[in-house]
């Protein structure tokens, strides 16, 4: 094959998708003005919302060139539920302060903790992928999850607060619902059972009660499992069915003596 079928076989080929890598660019650089505008004293959304407001505009124009998508509508839903937002995440970053015996002030936390940010890219990204903007939610998420090791899907439902230590190696799968005061430990999986296309619609990830402490490197399976209240998570433990209120699930280690030589 020539030089010029190649660039024609290549030509046709890149025909069959609508990709602008300009998007993801973008998108990302969004995604931090919005955190900015929500925590840098230096960054005030009187001054920045021109900005942002272009930002968002100019992403929509790529993502949504070959659907039919109302952005001044969800611009405009999003904008008024940024104050809700705000409010959740000072809750979470609260809980951060509060509960980690390393954190020195709310400053460190904002600034440094990987947890803190995920879950504030989960918030924002959620609002638009309520409204079913393309692309960009999981775009503003799979950033986090570069940044951080720690992967949201946009899809999950968290309340507030929402503690995260550590975080690395995070799982929460699109259909999970997490629900008030919950704290989990670096490694935690919350994913489906299996793994099917035809499953799309459907509930696949586990649902966990309030008050609920998962430790590291635990895996909870299924979207009929639940977490009751009050429950406590052990590390490591593999769970696929539901536990009740007021449980304590842990694995039994077992400790041998080594065989005199």
């Amino acid at each position: 094959m020539d030089l010029e079928n190649i660039i024609q076989s290549i030509h046709s080929n890149k025909k069959t998708y609508h990709l602008n890598f300009e998007l993801k660019t973008k998108t990302e650089s969004f995604t931090n003005d919005l955190f900015y505008i929500l925590f840098d004293s230096n960054f005030t959304m009187r001054d920045n919302i021109g900005h942002l407001s272009k930002s968002f505009q100019d992403i929509t124009d790529i993502s949504c060139k070959h659907k039919i998508f109302n952005s001044k509508k969800v611009w405009e839903n999003f904008l008024n539920n940024l104050p809700n937002i705000l409010k959740q995440l000072n809750l979470d970053v609260d809980c951060l302060y509060k509960h980690d015996p390393a954190s020195n002030s709310i400053e460190e936390v904002v600034l440094s903790y990987p947890g803190f940010f995920a879950i504030a890219v989960y918030r924002l990204s959620h609002e638009f992928y309520k409204q079913d903007m393309p692309l960009i939610p999981r775009i503003m998420s799979e950033y986090a999850h570069r940044l951080t090791g720690i992967d949201i899907h946009p899809g999950a439902t968290i309340g507030s607060p929402f503690f995260m230590d550590h975080g690395t190696g995070i799982v929460i799968g699109e259909t999970t619902l997490i629900k008030d005061h919950v704290k989990i430990y670096q490694g935690v999986t919350l994913g489906a059972l299996q793994v099917s296309k035809e499953m799309e619609n459907k509930k696949r990830h586990p649902t966990v009660e309030n008050n609920v402490t998962i430790y590291a490197g635990a895996t909870i399976l299924g979207g009929d499992t639940v977490i009751g209240e009050n429950c406590t998570v052990g590390g490591n433990v593999w769970l696929t069915e539901s536990v009740p209120n007021n449980s304590i699930i842990y694995n039994l280690s077992e400790t041998k003596l080594k065989p005199k030589k």
